[in-house]
């Protein structure tokens, strides 16, 4: 069992950075791939990044790669997604989820935070 919680979600202008964290409970985080995903109003969930439970092996969805990127640290049980050259495209509520597979679609993933809010005005 695993217990997700995002932070660090807020209001940005575009162009600009910002880093949100999912902290994790639960002994076996280390083996669990973790997930970022984003959803728009009136729009369905969308993969954003996932890495491998080893943090050896990312990989990202298209309208995010090149400004993204996904980091895990296993010894404080938390994964992070910093966020630059930020678009409005980009606002939605994130979320992390952890999946016992390397899968980047969000039926893959068994266990999911509750969101952190991510808004960029232009």
């Amino acid at each position: 069992q695993v217990q997700l919680a995002e932070s660090g979600g807020g209001l940005v202008q575009a162009g600009g950075s910002l880093r949100v964290s999912c902290a994790a409970s639960g002994r076996t985080f280390s083996s669990y791939t973790m997930g970022w995903f984003r959803q728009a109003p009136g729009k369905e969930r969308e993969f954003v990044a996932a890495i491998r439970w080893s943090g050896g092996s990312t990989y990202y969805g298209g309208s995010v790669k090149g400004r993204f990127t996904m980091s895990r640290d296993n010894a404080k049980n938390t994964v992070y997604l910093q966020m630059n050259s930020l678009k409005p495209e980009d606002t939605g509520v994130y979320y992390c989820a952890a999946s016992s597979r390397y899968v980047f679609t969000r039926t893959g993933y068994d266990y999911w935070g509750q969101g952190t809010q991510v808004t960029v005005s232009s």
